[in-house]
């Protein structure tokens, strides 16, 4: 226990200031966005999605971000699973991405809905065939008896797509995050970070406050 207690990195890299954030949170994001796409960052897409039960019991996974805009963060997965029940049963979730590279983090909290299924269409047909037939063969979250399971499910599907479209299974799709608060966090030395909050007003933009590290 000792050893991993004794494990700490001091923060040098950046500093966050008032004077240098946008008013708009998404905007905000998009620079620190497009600083981490620059860094070239492993999996900068990379996000903990923390979704809970109605009754408030937590769970956490990385998804993969794949766009935002104004509206929010979209993300795609198999609506019957675990997350996809919790969603069901309680809309609002957190999202964090943490890149150590730039020692910074950004916290985000808001309701969620499913985005159109023309939208969800359109990025699934985007993906590599293995992964559109990965998406009909994985009863994602239940249990299997082995992996063989999967590997027979593929297997057939390869059989039965074999030349024709693969459509969308109406079970997966997209996830729109509109965001109600957006936290950036920047590392700063001897644990002072740097903390910025922006609270979402209905209709008047955001409310932008420091917090204490």
């Amino acid at each position: 226990m000792s050893s991993i207690a004794d494990i700490r990195k001091d923060y040098s890299l950046k500093v966050l200031d008032e004077a240098d954030l946008h008013k708009d949170a998404i905007q905000q994001f998009e620079k620190w966005w497009q600083e981490a796409l620059l860094s070239e960052i492993e999996e900068v897409n990379a996000m903990t999605l923390a979704t809970a039960t109605a009754n408030g019991k937590p769970s956490a996974r990385i998804v993969l971000l794949k766009g935002f805009n104004e509206n929010g963060f979209v993300f795609f997965s198999n609506y019957h699973s675990h997350k996809g029940s919790q969603i069901e049963d309680n809309p609002f979730v957190s999202l964090v991405f943490f890149w150590k590279e730039l020692e910074r983090q950004v916290r985000i909290e808001g309701g969620i809905t499913k985005i159109v299924e023309e939208e969800s269409d359109v990025y699934f047909n985007s993906r590599p065939i293995s992964s559109r037939i990965g998406a009909w063969a994985s009863p994602q979250s239940k249990v299997i008896a082995s992996r063989k399971v999967i590997e027979e499910n593929v297997a057939e599907l390869e059989k039965s797509f074999d030349g024709k479209d693969i459509d969308r299974p109406p079970h997966w799709g997209g996830y729109l995050v509109k965001p109600v608060l957006v936290e950036f966090w920047q590392g700063r030395a001897s644990r002072l970070h740097d903390r910025i909050q922006y609270t979402a007003i209905a209709d008047k933009g955001w409310k932008i406050e420091r917090l204490a590290p």
